[in-house]
């Protein structure tokens, strides 16, 4: 690598703190998926990009592309990118780091009058943070790559009651293209796709290390309408032989998922077991015995087979408790997603550019969902890159040292260096 490319952080550090500034909401920051926030960060982008040549457009789903053209323009190009979109009065580098890794990393080249062999092109995707405002995942990169299904453009933001369809007409897209499954990006005209992100939990912080390697994103098993139907009765006149008490079934379900976790985890399998609503019913009073309770539960893992181990582990413990505590589980429906496993030739490249700059980094998979995952299920080699993150996801307090955000981006610089050759 020549020793004048470099990534260009002053102008990612500008840009994040600008971003910040315009999105800020009083408490963190606000950038509504197809709303307004989310308008004001890509027009940002847009300035920024525009401002160092990069050649920009637009896709019919609204996602943001910036590039810098490379010497043979019939070569398939690598996308660089995350997303701009956030939770309500979420954080500013969830998705936005990879937005501003990319911007570094092309002025870099562009500073230095570096040519690239093929198009290296920063994108800016729509809506990752959809499931905060609408019930599905990824609609900007499906969008892109002709994947978005006609239903979801009939789902409903949360706080608006419209329809994505509406919201992205509002912002001057066009969702009957989606509808119609038109792509921009074909795979075979994509290299690659690499997004760097905050690591979204604490692993990469509590062991000291900068940069995480990321091996896949997680598959799903959800549950999110379960319940336990048991009888409600006096608290203080029925004994407990007589009882069917919904609120403790779940109770003992939930704690003996836990330990089953733990054993897995024992084993060397890695994943992840969330019961994340665990409630009695409305009617439910102070002198009663718990007649319904309700449950949502969340298993993820980038293998299959853990999430299915632990739900025939889930669908015996319902049996024996059901019988056991006179209660009957509806588990309700069921919905979920496949793995995404992570390109091995782009990982084995990103752990290369990271042991030629002595830069330490963790080989682990990811805990949340991101846009990779679609690149990924399109065909395309997708990689993700961590940052170590402090304070988690997903709230005001998170936390990114700009100095482990520059090794990272030196990570992604050399890897692209040599994949744009």
């Amino acid at each position: 690598m020549r020793p004048n490319l470099s990534p260009d952080i002053a102008l990612a550090e500008r840009f994040l703190a600008d971003l910040a500034a315009r999105t800020h909401d009083g408490v963190g920051v606000t950038r509504e998926a197809y709303g307004p926030g989310e308008r004001a960060a890509h027009d940002l982008l847009r300035s920024y990009a525009a401002d160092i040549g990069l050649a920009l457009a637009t896709d019919h789903v609204g996602n943001l592309y910036a590039t810098l053209p490379g010497s043979d323009r019939s070569l398939p190009s690598i996308l660089v990118g995350s997303h701009l979109d956030s939770v309500p009065r979420g954080g500013n580098y969830d998705g936005a780091a990879g937005v501003a890794a990319g911007l570094a990393v092309l002025s870099g080249f562009a500073r230095a009058g570096f040519r690239p062999a093929r198009d290296l092109t920063l994108v800016a995707i729509r809506a990752e943070e959809a499931g905060a405002w609408f019930p599905t995942s990824y609609p900007g990169s499906r969008g892109a790559l002709g994947l978005l299904r006609a239903e979801d453009l009939e789902l409903r933001r949360r706080d608006s009651g419209r329809t994505l369809a509406e919201h992205m007409a509002e912002e001057g897209f066009d969702p009957e293209a989606a509808r119609a499954g038109r792509a921009f990006l074909a795979p075979e005209r994509v290299a690659a796709f690499i997004e760097l992100h905050i690591e979204q939990g604490p692993v990469l912080e509590a062991e000291g290390i900068p940069v995480g390697i990321v091996t896949g994103i997680p598959g799903s098993r959800r549950l999110r309408k379960a319940r336990v139907l048991g009888r409600y009765d006096h608290s203080g006149a029925t004994p407990r032989y007589f009882r069917a008490d919904a609120a403790l079934a779940a109770a003992e379900l939930a704690v003996r998922l836990d330990a089953a976790w733990e054993r897995m985890e024992a084993e060397g399998k890695e994943l992840v077991c969330t019961v994340c609503v665990l409630a009695t019913a409305p009617e439910a009073g102070f002198t009663k015995i718990a007649g319904e309770a309700r449950f949502e539960l969340d298993v993820r893992s980038v293998e299959a087979a853990h999430c299915d181990a632990l739900f025939s582990e889930l669908h015996a413990l319902v049996r024996e408790i059901e019988v056991r505590r006179r209660v009957r589980f509806e588990l309700g429906p069921e919905s979920g997603s496949r793995p995404a496993p992570m390109d091995p030739a782009v990982r084995a490249g990103l752990a290369r550019a990271a042991d030629r700059l002595g830069i330490a980094y963790r080989v682990m998979p990811s805990g949340g969902g991101h846009d990779a995952a679609a690149f990924a299920a399109a065909g395309i080699p997708a990689g993700m890159i961590f940052v170590r993150n402090q304070n988690g996801s997903h709230n005001p307090n998170e936390g990114m040292r700009l100095e482990d955000f520059a090794k990272a981006c030196a990570v992604v610089h050399a890897w692209l260096t040599e994949a744009a050759a």
